[in-house]
């Protein structure tokens, strides 16, 4: 069995628990935000590059597995 580390973690101790990448302080919502806006694809990581082109991009696909599973 393999263990996926999922790209965000909600800790208390780390931005009053808002939900965060990984090894960053860098909240979740900031990508969708980004999505949601008419930044170019490349503005994320040039603005936040903490965050993995590898965290955002697994970011994403579990937001999309979670709507297929919720639908």
């Amino acid at each position: 069995m393999t263990t996926t580390q999922l790209p965000i973690r909600r800790d208390p101790e780390i931005m009053s628990g808002t939900p965060t990448f990984v090894g960053t302080r860098v909240p979740a919502q900031t990508l969708q935000d980004y999505l949601e806006s008419s930044e170019t694809r490349d503005a994320f990581p040039a603005d936040f590059p903490s965050v993995s082109r590898g965290q955002g991009i697994a970011a994403v696909d579990l937001g999309n597995t979670s709507l297929i599973v919720e639908a």
